[in-house]
């Protein structure tokens, strides 16, 4: 999967995948990129995202921790496609709208197909997402 530079606004620099329609137009734009850190993957929380209490979509966070499981993996995924044949999650708190949305995590293992991956998503810091995954790397259907 081929990612795109973002040349202006908030996320300049950061990367992207715009031919994934549903995490790119639908529940983000969601962003990653490498730091001295390792990887992050962001976006900022929209009043698209939230719920009717007022606070992030379970299912808004649920699908930035799958974009997120690709972009800690992206390194070792070496331009190939993969899809999520396991994913977990635990609530820890809610989002609020205009918040800095941050994913960091780690890979657990990489085999030939299989990659394992962990990560938390915060909020302005504040943990609010556990989520771990498996990603299966396939070819890709034409």
């Amino acid at each position: 999967m081929t990612a795109h530079t973002v040349e202006s606004g908030e996320f300049a620099g950061w990367q992207t995948w715009p031919d994934e329609p549903f995490e790119y137009d639908a529940a983000g734009p969601f962003y990653f990129k490498f730091d001295d850190q390792g990887p992050v993957a962001a976006f900022r929380a929209e009043r698209k995202h939230m719920n009717a209490g007022g606070v992030m979509h379970g299912g808004c966070l649920m699908s930035f921790a799958d974009f997120s499981l690709f972009a800690i993996a992206h390194d070792g995924m070496e331009g190939e496609y993969g899809v999520t044949v396991a994913f977990t999650s635990e609530f820890l708190d809610g989002a609020l709208e205009g918040e800095y949305m941050e994913a960091r995590g780690d890979v657990l293992r990489r085999g030939r197909s299989l990659t394992f991956v962990r990560g938390i998503i915060t909020a302005n810091g504040r943990p609010v997402l556990n989520f771990s995954g498996t990603i299966k790397k396939r070819k890709k259907k034409t």
